[in-house]
């Protein structure tokens, strides 16, 4: 799976959880500075990332997350399963 592929599904996924346009879910974006996502929705995006990605993102993990592409190389890194 590339990083491609790891952004597209981590788009669908703020998406539906934030109501983020796909569009705007870029690596260069914050979470909560720019797409305006709040705590609450990441722990939300952070569980459907695992159950997507078959990954595990533990909650102390969860806070080093800052945009989109922290946890694109944080997916990746953590060995996608799918």
């Amino acid at each position: 799976m590339t990083q491609q592929d790891i952004l597209n599904g981590l788009a669908q996924i703020v998406n539906e959880i934030a109501g983020v346009p796909i569009d705007d879910v870029q690596p260069d974006k914050s979470f909560i500075n720019d797409l305006d996502v709040d705590s609450l929705a990441m722990v939300e995006i952070a569980t459907a990332a695992e159950d997507t990605f078959g990954v595990r993102i533990p909650d102390d993990d969860l806070k080093d997350l800052r945009t989109v592409g922290d946890a694109v190389s944080y997916i990746e890194k953590a060995g996608v399963a799918a």
